[in-house]
Formats: structure tokens, sequence, C-alpha cells
């Protein structure tokens, strides 16, 4: 419809084109032999009447100049009207060409808004955090307004607890209909307790892997001190190895693939990681269960590089019966401190018994020493 719009401006005035054209060329109309009439008075010679008179009567090559110059202007009208046409042509191409790229990027903008709205989207939450950031080591981390959190834990009610550590409590924390995070919050403000929050802060935003938990913010308020967790709804394997359901949701492939991704958490860190991270305090409760119980490692508030055993750092050993003995005992601390306990965590999946177990009032079993014996 473009195009027969922009060609009938050319269809109205190439006939008025043409004609001026046509006029142009006409021959111009042969002098009048009447006025001004030469007669001769006296005689002149035949030859030179002759030679006046071819000069001045019309003739065949006058006529053959005149066709020529109206078929190159003829020629030339073609060639400018093709020429138009052509850039017409070319102007409507590029024209449908840009539409059809806008149409594009609009599905795509709309179609992306759309999955935004159905489905689970970190940005209009992450948005609503304070977009400040904390520089050097916590620079991936958000600060997060410290009444935006008691609005999402219903001011750390009981019933939001998910569960509890050694420094702290963990909260359920709704932030939206479709965002729910874990909110870990730090008691007090000792040494250690402080301690933990800046190496959990430090490691967390620095590593980045599908079986490490990620860290999505922090809050400090007062004396307290608050960790933003991606929530893993199927909670902690100690919950569901040795909680009221025992294991029974565990299938034997699912223990498989449990032991599998803390294997491959355990190989970023000890592979992966330049200088290498030793986590110290690997156990079944920082292993955490997404809803498709893929397991990632938490609890980063002891974790050390390989080679960094300063006196301080030994003063937190980890769990009873996750632990080394020769870390235990001569203070030992290598990567293969969390390979014993990666197979204390395994012997829980295989037998799904705790790795210390009380047989007498005063009087405690390990797993480990059962799973030595059984070997044997």
């Amino acid at each position: 419809m473009n195009l027969l719009v922009l060609l009938i401006p050319i269809w109205v005035f190439s006939p008025s084109l043409i004609s001026v054209i046509t006029t142009d060329a006409r021959p111009d109309p042969p002098l009048s032999s009447i006025s001004d009439p030469l007669l001769p008075t006296e005689k002149q010679p035949f030859a030179q009447i002759s030679s006046e008179m071819a000069a001045h009567s019309p003739g065949p090559p006058e006529r053959i100049v005149h066709h020529q110059d109206l078929n190159k202007k003829i020629l030339i009208a073609l060639i400018v009207a093709s020429t138009l046409l052509c850039g017409i042509l070319l102007s409507l191409f590029c024209f449908w060409i840009y539409k059809h790229k806008n149409l594009k990027n609009s599905i795509a903008k709309s179609q992306q808004s759309h999955d935004a709205a159905n489905g689970i989207s970190l940005g209009p939450i992450l948005g609503r955090f304070n977009s400040l950031r904390m520089a050097d080591k916590r620079g991936s981390a958000a600060l997060i307004d410290y009444q935006l959190l008691v609005a999402a834990t219903n001011n750390f009610q009981e019933n939001n607890v998910l569960g509890e550590g050694g420094f702290g409590r963990v909260y359920k924390a709704c932030f939206s209909d479709t965002f729910i995070a874990a909110v870990k919050r730090l008691r007090g403000i000792s040494h250690d307790a402080e301690r933990e929050f800046e190496n959990e802060m430090d490691w967390l935003s620095k590593i980045k892997h599908q079986n490490i938990v990620s860290l999505l913010g922090y809050c400090i308020h007062g004396e307290a001190r608050f960790l933003v967790y991606e929530m893993m709804h199927n909670g902690s394997l100690e919950s569901q190895l040795h909680g009221p359901s025992h294991g029974s949701s565990l299938t034997w492939h699912l223990r498989m693939k449990i032991a599998l991704d803390v294997a491959r958490g355990l190989e970023f860190l000890h592979e992966h990681c330049n200088p290498p991270v030793i986590h110290r305090d690997l156990k079944s409760s920082n292993i955490l269960l997404d809803s498709n119980f893929n397991a990632k490692l938490s609890d980063f508030g002891r974790a050390i590089t390989g080679g960094n055993q300063s006196k301080d750092s030994l003063k937190l050993p980890g769990t009873l019966g996750y632990v080394a003995p020769e870390y235990l005992l001569d203070g030992k601390l290598t990567d293969k401190s969390d390979v014993y306990a990666f197979g204390v965590v395994l012997l829980e999946l295989l037998m799904g018994r705790k790795p210390v177990e009380k047989i007498k009032s005063a009087q405690c079993q390990s797993i480990s020493h059962l799973g030595h014996a059984s070997a044997h």
C-alpha cells in the first residue's frame, strides 16, 4: 500500500515530463522564405545561387540531429525515473527491516517480563535492598535495611525459626509471595561471633559455585548481625537423616547424589580456589538441600586458607565426631581434614546413624569407629 502511494506521484507527473521533453525536442520551424525576400537585381552565377539556397533550406541531416537529441532526452528521463523507483523500493525495504526488528525486540521484552512475572525473580526484591555495597571483600553482598528483615520475618517470630547454630538462629523470611530467603541472626557481639560474621562475609562474597550456598546480603543493626542466604527448602541433611522422617525421603539414588554434590563442593574449595580453602567444619547440619535435593555447603565462619594455622584459628577445632584425629591431637590442619569429615558424612548417609551416639550415661560411640570395625 505504501508503495502504491509513493508511485502515484510518478505516474501523475510522468506524462507532463514526457510532454516537456517532446516539446523541447521538436525541430524549429524552417525560416520563412517570404519575409525579407532577397530578389536578385542582377544576374548572379548559378552555382552561387544554388549554394545559398542549400544553406537556407532544411534538409535531411538536420532532422537526423533532432531525432538523436530526442532519443537522448527520453533515455535520460527513463534513467532518472528508474533511479527514483529503485530508491523508493530500497527505502521501503529498509523501513520493513527496521519495523520487523522492532517488532521482534518488543515481543522478546514482553516475553521476558511475562516470565519474570510468573517465575521467582530476585531483581524486584534485591531492588528493594539498600543499593549500597560494602567495600573490598564485601563487594558482592547487598546491604539490607533492618526494617525489611523485621517485616519479612514477622519480627523474628518463633514459628519462622528454621534452625539454630552455635551463634544464633536461622529464620524464614518472606520478602514477597514469590521470594523467600533464610536469615541468620547472630547473637551478641562476642569476639568469636564477630569473627564468624566477618569470615562468612569474606568467603561467600568470593566463592561462587553450584554446590555452595549463595549469600544474598547482610545487615548490621546495633550489636546484632544478620546474614541473608538463598532459601534451601528441604533444610539440612542432618534434619533429613535424624529428624522426624529419619531419612524416609532420601532414596538410595538421592543419597548418592547428595554425596556427589558435597564431593564437588569440596573439590572446588581444595582444587580450584587460589589459595585453597579448608572448610574446617563440614558436617551434616552444614549441608543444605534445596527443593530438588541438590546439596550445598554452608557456614563458612570457620573456613581458612590452606597453610593458615595461627593459634587463634585453632581455637575452634570443629564439631566432635567430624574432626580428624591428627587435627584434634597435633593441630595439623590440611585439606585431608575436610576429607575425613566427608567420610563421616558418607557413613551417616549409608548407615543413617549420628556421628556420635551415647551407649551409656557416660560413654559415647563414634560412627567412624563402627565404620572402621565393619570394614574389617
